[in-house]
This record gives structure tokens, sequence and C-alpha cells, in this order.
């Protein structure tokens, strides 16, 4: 229902029986994907306060830290959209005004709703893309369809994630397991964080991440150990025309899992953040793993983006056309669960 309030957010939220989904107007983020029986949200509400992007100002709010991500980190929650890049942005972009993984994740949403059906607009005045994204709400899966529409003249190559993140109580060190469609695999080329444990630029076969002590990660459940932070990218694999991941808590026996086309969103980036981080706002207190499946596998910037050019011989942007418009669609299922499934089909 339009003119929710969300963690003091504004919001809207549509429901049925078996869940309740709520969005953040500023931002766009999905923020909430109840299950009413278990009354978990597998999604990552951070541990600080949340403020309205278009609120936050970098001398009244130094809890968020001073780097180029704390208007992001200001307003962030559960699955936010990166477009049009997915990493940090040139000196120069952020001096025009261009944060972190672009403006989808902190421009203004206009917000509708029809029965159990959301329809979220949204124009980026800097990457000069319109975009739209349409929630419909059936049992237990939501069916979400994304366009955007360029209005520039010209073709230019384009990032473009859905970061989805999950977070606790979902999320338990040694109890959360995972699956995915994935297949060839490449750590992060450089040290990812102050806790990094997997051996950099190392190339493996999902989901056997080799670790820089020798040994193996085995990226189906979540790390014990008591700190640790790491990005593995991922190619899904190209012989199926559905990809997947499906992430499953046993001790609340409920699983979430996001099924699209893999010629729209061909990578899935895994993003482990374990106390790591000490830095405002994180203060080593956030336990959280992202699940970010878009046309780029690494987070970095437009220009290291194009550079790289190929990842395994397959694109790591998308080409968006003059005035042309890009469509997309894929499901989100949340199910309680004995055990771990595949939401591998529609």
């Amino acid at each position: 229902m339009p003119g929710n309030r969300f963690h003091g957010r504004q919001a809207a939220s549509i429901e049925n029986e078996q869940l309740r989904v709520t969005v953040l107007k500023e931002g766009g983020h999905i923020a909430e994907i109840l299950d009413k029986r278990s009354g978990s949200n597998p999604l990552w509400i951070p541990p600080w306060p949340s403020i309205e992007p278009s609120t936050y100002d970098p001398q009244k709010h130094p809890e968020y830290g001073t780097a180029t991500d704390a208007r992001l980190l200001a307003g962030i929650m559960g699955h936010n959209l990166c477009l049009d890049i997915f990493g940090g942005p040139s000196e120069e972009e952020f001096r025009a005004g261009i944060t972190p993984h672009g403006e989808g994740s902190v421009v203004p949403y206009e917000i509708t709703e029809d029965a159990r059906r959301l329809t979220m607009r949204a124009e980026l005045p800097l990457a000069q893309i319109r975009f739209q994204r349409q929630i419909a709400l059936s049992n237990q899966t939501l069916r979400i369809r994304e366009h955007i529409e360029s209005l520039c003249a010209f073709d230019r190559p384009i990032g473009w994630t859905q970061h989805v993140t999950l977070g606790p109580p979902f999320l338990e060190k040694g109890v959360t397991e995972f699956r995915a469609s994935a297949s060839r695999s490449m750590v992060f080329e450089t040290e990812f964080g102050s806790a990094a444990y997997l051996k950099t630029g190392a190339e493996f076969e999902w989901p056997s991440a080799p670790r820089s002590d020798g040994g193996i990660a085995d990226l189906r459940f979540f790390n014990t150990d008591p700190v640790s932070s790491g990005y593995t990218a991922h190619l899904m694999n190209p012989s199926f025309e559905r990809a997947f991941f499906t992430a499953f808590c046993s001790r609340i026996k409920l699983a979430i899992g996001y099924v699209w086309r893999q010629r729209d969103f061909p990578w899935m980036g895994i993003w482990e953040e374990n106390h790591s981080r000490t830095d405002p706002p994180w203060n080593g207190k956030t336990l959280t793993r992202g699940m970010e499946f878009g046309v780029s596998p690494m987070p970095e910037s437009r220009r290291q983006m194009t550079d790289r050019s190929r990842l395994f011989g397959i694109p790591t942007y998308r080409w968006l056309r003059a005035r042309s418009r890009i469509e997309v669609e894929y499901e989100v299922i949340v199910r309680r669960s004995e055990s771990i499934p595949e939401f591998n089909a529609p």
C-alpha cells in the first residue's frame, strides 16, 4: 500500500496470504520479501539507521563514512539496482554526481499500485535513462519485469546488475546454503577487503574457490570464519536458457530463489562481508552476502569494464543503443522447505 513507512523510510507494499513485499520510494530498493508464516525477511537490513538519499549531507551525516559510497550506504537495503554502472565511478564521474553503482540506487521513484502489482518509474538524469520495474505478486512468487529506455542519441556500453543482498537472521554462518547454475568462475583480481581469504585472480569451477592458504572454500555454504571478506565472479551456465540461485536457511526452513534468462544477465557476483569492514557505517557489525546477477562480472569502473571487454569469451557489459529500449524479466520465489530446492524453472 502506498504511504507506508519501513525502517523510517518512505515505502510502498503489496501483500497476499503468504508474502509481503516492500519497496523504498527513494533508491527503489526491494527492501522486504516477508514470509508471513516464519516472520522472516531474507533480504539484508543494514545494522545502521537508514535515511532518504535526498537528505544525505556529508557534513551532517559523518556516521556514513567519507568514501564515495556514503550516500548509497545511507539508504541501501535488500535488493538494489545497479544502473548504469556496477562498481565505483571514476573521479571525474564522481565530481559530476555519479555515485557507486550508478543513480538507480539513489534517485526517487514514482510508485503506483494496482491490486497485487507495483509499478516503479524513475529517470536517471545524469545517465539519461528512463527505468521502469513492475512487480506482480502471485502466491509465493514475484514476477518482475524491467525495461530501460535510452534518452541519448548515441550507442554506449552500460552496466546493469540486480544487487540482491541477504542478511540475518536468514543468513547464518555455517547454516545458510546456496545453489546456483554457475560454471566458470574467478576470484577478484586484487584483495577484496582487509580479511580476504581467497586466492586473488584464481580461476575455478563453481563452487570450489581456492583459498589463499591452499585450501578450498565451498561457496555453497556460508563462511564460518570469525572475520572474512571476498568477491567471486561466476558465468551462469550458457548451456541453460534459465539461470538461477537459491539460498536456504535450515533453521528457519525457508528458501529464496531468483530465476532469470541467462542471455539477459549472464554473470553473477558473490560478495561476502563477515564483520571485516571497521570504518563507518560498517563498524565491524555487518554479516551479509550479495548474490548479484547482471551483465558484468566484476564491480569496477566504467573504463575498467569496457577495457576488460570479455571474460571467458563473454561480454562484460551490454550495449544500450541510441534511443532504444531493453526489456528483461525474472522471478523471485520464497518457499517453506525441509531441504534446499533448486528453482531452475519458471
